[in-house]
């Protein structure tokens, strides 16, 4: 199995606890670089996997097949923790590594820790609120949208639908125990509540 664990932005007191047992009871952990490999060192001994930032495709495709590779290796004997700064899902090398994998290696299986974002610590040390529609750009094209607070799930994946968005996730109550994720757009229900939120995808 592998991990993907976010490390927050730096500040090893915004580790979560969920991260640091991970973190402590992995068989293996990897790292990117050596600000989480500092960040990772009071729980776990880390190996630092090369991410080079280059533009040449080929050597980046060898690279990350090649990473791919070593990490597989530990993920099929045990579990192994990828652990980054931030969040696993949002900009981050894990996403991508998740995408290599799934292509050499789908009998390994892979789930994500999250961590405090660079959004969310922006907010924080700047002391900006938030308190209506946002837009996150790294100067890509828009590709996935979030609508939180969806009591009409079925009405927002239409007008999403009309944008040019075409797969959809409702969830409500993440990490609780009345949980629910649905993923077939067709079993997205009519009414949803103040914790129900929509993912869309272009």
């Amino acid at each position: 199995m592998l991990i993907g664990v976010g490390l927050g932005p730096g500040d090893p007191e915004l580790l979560t606890l969920k991260a640091v047992d991970i973190l402590k009871n992995s068989d293996k952990v990897y790292v990117p670089g050596r600000l989480a490999k500092d960040l990772v060192s009071p729980y776990a001994d880390a190996e630092i996997l090369e991410f080079p930032m280059i533009r040449d495709i080929e050597v980046l495709n060898s690279l990350w097949k090649e990473n791919a590779d070593k990490v597989a290796e530990e993920a099929r004997k045990g579990t192994v923790a990828f652990g980054l700064i931030g969040d696993p899902n949002f900009f981050s090398t894990f996403s991508h590594l998740k995408k290599v994998m799934r292509k050499h290696y789908p009998d390994v299986e892979l789930a994500t820790i999250p961590g405090i974002s660079s959004i969310t610590s922006f907010a924080a040390r700047t002391d900006v609120a938030v308190e209506s529609s946002f837009e996150v750009s790294d100067g890509s094209e828009i590709g996935y949208k979030i609508h939180l607070k969806a009591t009409q799930p079925k009405s927002i994946v239409k007008q999403l639908e009309t944008e040019g968005y075409t797969e959809f996730i409702f969830a409500e109550r993440l990490f609780s125990e009345n949980e629910l994720i649905i993923r077939n757009k067709d079993e997205i229900p009519e009414k949803g509540n103040y914790f129900s939120i929509i993912y869309g995808k272009k």
